[in-house]
């Protein structure tokens, strides 16, 4: 009997063995529940492009670029941070991801004819590729995004020159400034849903790649300013044909959803249940200060105020230190050898300090320190979404102030003083401070004095959570004038990443050509060339930014 049960179990075994080796592998492979990508959507997809660039972006501009940037400092966790120590920590995997999503979506929208996601997708494909230049230098572009088709050549991409993807993102540009220049009507298909920036407006997304064109040409402005004329000149020649961003309502900024931590902005309170992230960062002491002596508004809406002010009274006997009323009194006693800022409203954290969850007196040195003597972020910041929480990532504050600065050089950019002042009142738009622009643009501190440096650093206010775009004007122009705090890693600020260990050693010839073209400087030190403090193209020559 056992026998016979073994024959049966056998047969079995051998005719499901024969049906299925007849049957083609990719067919038992198939997803039943999966999307074709022969057959899809490229909607379905392009969401997936948009929102990941919009956090990556924000990831940039609100995290350790804000600490370069010294919008804000860190009390806690601060080596990357305030002092510059990456280490090679960056990496750009994560924006070729999104490249390659968005390929896709490109790809797919010429086969379907659909000449709207090609217009986008040339726009996010110009924003990411400049981020990656912008960031390192030299990166892959004319081969990569080609792995798929196999061979050592699209497997390890050679690194194109920046000069070669800055002449290749402005050629896009213009490509997608045609594609996208109908009326919405006339496309054959929408993207309302997928759109989280424009609601599928294509009249915008016209004024993203014109503004994104003239973010390009200014930052090719001291290498090849002859260049950049003519191209910002041939723009604001023809504005009904090359339209631009010019009010805030136009801004391309992405909202958060706010579900889930994954869709959030970044550092909140409510998916990271003990607020260690939103507190260990603080404003930092150069933006208060700048914003105070300009009697700025949007510091308001940018930071809370000092929990509890110190208060230091001459008059108060020795060894004084008592809270009354809300305020630390203080014997000068208590307070000689030692820095303290009294301010009664906003104190910032001095840049790259040595014990920083100390400083001006806090009760507690813990890391991410509840200092109630320094300004934290305003309680906004706490939030996973809100109105004014957004990855902004072209504005019309930017592109105003393009244009003031291009105006100031000289070229025919219209009038400085009306671009900067609009400039101006475009930030206070977006952060709902319309009715406060008139007073403060009054003021002779604010009014318009003629300078590259008064433009530049009021665009650097502007980028309040986008400060990677202020750190590319710094490198371009030495403005804002900053300074490196005591713990810096090196005695200026840097201008570029690393390029990171796995890129070298999986590309390692491609990876070595790229670095032997940087510019080693004095502060490149024990780096060598592939070092932050190393000069990309776009800065050789130029003196800048220091």
């Amino acid at each position: 009997m056992k026998s016979k049960k073994h024959t049966l179990w056998l047969t079995v075994l051998l005719a499901s063995v024969l049906t299925f080796s007849c049957k083609d592998l990719n067919d038992l492979n198939q997803n039943p529940n999966g999307v074709d990508p022969q057959k899809a959507n490229p909607n379905l997809v392009l969401s997936t492009v948009l929102t990941e660039t919009g956090k990556a972006f924000v990831d940039l501009g609100y995290q350790d670029l804000a600490g370069v940037m010294q919008h804000t400092q860190k009390d806690g966790w601060v080596g990357t941070h305030n002092e510059y120590d990456w280490g090679g920590s960056q990496s750009w995997s994560g924006y070729y991801d999104i490249l390659r999503n968005n390929q896709y979506v490109y790809d797919r929208s010429v086969q379907l004819g659909f000449e709207l996601q090609q217009g986008m997708a040339l726009v996010m494909k110009s924003m990411l590729f400049g981020l990656i230049t912008d960031l390192w230098g030299d990166a892959p572009y004319t081969s990569a995004l080609k792995g798929e088709q196999g061979g050592a050549a699209n497997t390890f991409p050679a690194f194109d020159s920046q000069e070669t993807i800055y002449a290749g993102i402005l050629a896009d540009l213009e490509k997608a400034n045609t594609l996208l220049s109908k009326p919405k009507a006339e496309y054959t298909s929408t993207v309302d849903a997928a759109d989280v920036y424009y609601n599928g407006d294509p009249a915008k997304w016209r004024k993203l790649a014109n503004s994104l064109a003239l973010r390009y040409l200014m930052r090719i402005s001291g290498k090849k300013p002859e260049v950049a004329k003519a191209g910002i000149e041939k723009m604001l020649a023809s504005p009904a044909q090359y339209p631009l961003i010019l009010a805030a309502a136009d801004d391309a900024a992405m909202p958060f959803a706010g579900n889930s931590a994954g869709d959030s902005w970044p550092a909140n309170a409510v998916y990271d249940a003990n607020g260690s992230n939103y507190r260990r960062l603080k404003m930092c002491d150069t933006f208060v200060k700048a914003l105070l002596a300009l009697n700025d508004p949007r510091l308001g809406v940018w930071a809370n105020k000092v929990q509890i002010p110190l208060v230091v009274d001459a008059s108060l006997p020795r060894n004084t230190d008592k809270i009354e009323n809300g305020k630390r009194y203080l014997s000068p006693d208590k307070v000689a050898g030692k820095e303290v800022n009294t301010d009664p409203n906003y104190v910032g954290l001095p840049v790259a300090i040595v014990g920083g969850s100390s400083y001006n007196l806090s009760p507690t040195a813990e890391q991410a320190a509840n200092n109630p003597h320094v300004s934290w972020l305003n309680d906004i910041y706490k939030q996973a979404k809100g109105p004014l929480l957004k990855s902004r990532l072209v504005s019309a504050a930017e592109v105003r102030f393009m244009l003031a600065e291009a105006a100031q050089r000289g070229w025919a950019a219209g009038d400085a003083k009306t671009h900067y002042e609009a400039g101006v009142k475009a930030s206070f738009d977006a952060w709902g401070l319309s009715s406060a622009y008139p007073a403060y643009i009054a003021q002779k501190s604010a009014a318009y004095n003629g300078t590259q440096k008064q433009i530049i650093e009021q665009k650097w206010i502007a980028s309040w959570t986008a400060a990677t775009e202020a750190w590319f004007d710094y490198r371009r122009t030495g403005f804002p004038e900053l300074k490196v705090g005591p713990q810096a890693k090196r005695k200026v600020l840097p201008v570029r990443f690393f390029y990171m260990l796995d890129e070298r050693n999986l590309n390692k010839s491609n990876a070595e050509a790229a670095i032997s073209k940087l510019e080693q400087t004095p502060y490149s030190e024990a780096d060598g060339k592939n070092s932050p403090w190393s000069k990309p193209w776009v800065l050789q020559g130029t003196g800048k930014p220091w």
